[in-house]
Parts: structure tokens; C-alpha cells; sequence
């Protein structure tokens, strides 16, 4: 597992006063965990952003505070949803000896052999799995590679992740990861309106002709009835 360091600074300014950190290139944050008191803090945007696209939320982070290492992982990180930019972050700080549970990323590598041959377009389903592994075990991501899937339906599924020894994972292992879809041109589109609306006119041209017949049968009906009738009378005289 790749180290990922980051260095933090004590943080007395909270509430709306973080703004003032944000505008000088830092990221507020806090540090928390089991039997750990929460700390205030605030690390720089840059070094924040450049270990966060690494360790993503399953990377294990040695956070350097006041000269104490804390290893923690990556939580519940706010986003501005304008400018892009890290708002807060929350470390949590794990026991190294205690197992924890996390989602780590699914990344789909390859081309798949439909995809490649026009048969059908892939679709991602799932993209994360949650795990339960020591942080030191925790893997970052998994990868996946999908050019076996080249029919229509074909899938991958959670069971089939390779997970590493002491890495458990808690995801329904029957979950679909990727499949192939049927691929709808956009001549097969218009085919399909075409065949549509001349059954739509074959129907509506269809409708007098069977009014017509219906209404012949009961004229028949009611011709034979009159007939049957002078049967009767004839027998009668």
C-alpha cells in the first residue's frame, strides 16, 4: 500500500470565520474517531487535493499534527458545488489494529469486445463496494478488466472482484458490477417509429372494413329470421 502524507495546522477560527481560511488556500477539517477527542484543524487545498485523488476514502493517511503522526482515513468531504473546490473535510482516525468498514472504488479498465465490435454499449451499475479490512489491508481500489464481456447481457458481478487476504467484502456478492445493453442506433430508433405509426394506419384503415363486416352479419342474421318465419306461415296454411 502507497504511504500518503499530509500535514495539518491547529484551527482556532470556526463558523463563518473559515471563510478568511478558505480565501489564504486552506481547507478547514476536523479529526475524530472511537475514544478520540474532535479536533479542529485546516490543511492546505493543494496538498489536500493531491493526497484526496490518491487515497480517495479508503487510502490510509498519516495526518501530521503538532508533531503527533495520526493515522486516519478520509471522510465526508464538502464540495462547492459552483467552484469545485474541498469546503471541509472530516478525518477519521483509525485504530491500526482494529478492523473498519469502508467503500472502495470500482475501476473498470479494457474495452469490452461488444463495445469494440458495435454490438451493445457497456453499462457501469456499480462503482463502489463496501469492505472490512485492517487500515493497512484496506485496498484503495479495485480493478476490473472487461474485455471478455462481447455478448449482450454478459455481466460482471461483485463475485467477481479479487480481494486480497484480510480484505472482506460486505457488498451483496451477487451484485451486477457491468453489463453489456443492447446498442439502439439512431436508424433503429426511426426504423422502430416507422414500423409503428404504418401499424397505427394499418389498424385505423382496418377499423370500417371490420365495422362493415360486423354490420353484414347481423343483416344476415336478421334476413334469416323473416325466412324461418314464411317456413312457418307456409306450414301453417
Amino acid at each position: 500500500m502507497k504511504k500518503h502524507i499530509l500535514t495539518a495546522t491547529p484551527r482556532g477560527l470556526v463558523g463563518r470565520k473559515v471563510k478568511q481560511l478558505r480565501k489564504q488556500g486552506f481547507v478547514p477539517g476536523t479529526i475524530y474517531g472511537k475514544k478520540v477527542k474532535s479536533i479542529s484543524l485546516s490543511v492546505t487545498i493543494d496538498d489536500f487535493a493531491k493526497v484526496y485523488k490518491e487515497a480517495g476514502e479508503s487510502g490510509l493517511v498519516e495526518l501530521t499534527l503538532n508533531k503527533d503522526v495520526h493515522p486516519v482515513l478520509i471522510h465526508n468531504v464538502q464540495i462547492d458545488p459552483i467552484r469545485g473546490n474541498p469546503l471541509h473535510v472530516e478525518f477519521y482516525q483509525v485504530d491500526l489494529k482494529e478492523k473498519v468498514h469502508t467503500k472502495v472504488p470500482v475501476e473498470f479498465t479494457g474495452e469490452s469486445a461488444a463495445v469494440a465490435n458495435k454490438i451493445g454499449v457497456l453499462l457501469t451499475i456499480t462503482d463502489e463496494v463496501e469492505v472490512e479490512a485492517l487500515p493497512t489491508d484496506l485496498p484503495e481500489k479495485f480493478t476490473v478488466d472487461v474485455s471478455s464481456l462481447a455478448d449482450i447481457d454478459a455481466e460482471l458481478k461483485v463475485k467477481d472482484l479479487k480481494a486480497t487476504d484480510g480484505v472482506s467484502i460486505l457488498t451483496d456478492l451477487n451484485l451486477t458490477l457491468v453489463k453489456i445493453g443492447a446498442l439502439i442506433s439512431k436508424e433503429a430508433e426511426k426504423q422502430a417509429a416507422e414500423e409503428a405509426a404504418a401499424a397505427a394506419t394499418a389498424a385505423v384503415e382496418a377499423a370500417p372494413a371490420a365495422e362493415e363486416a360486423a354490420e353484414g352479419k347481423e343483416g344476415a342474421t336478421e334476413e334469416k329470421v323473416p325466412a324461418e318465419e314464411k317456413k312457418e306461415e307456409a306450414k301453417k296454411e
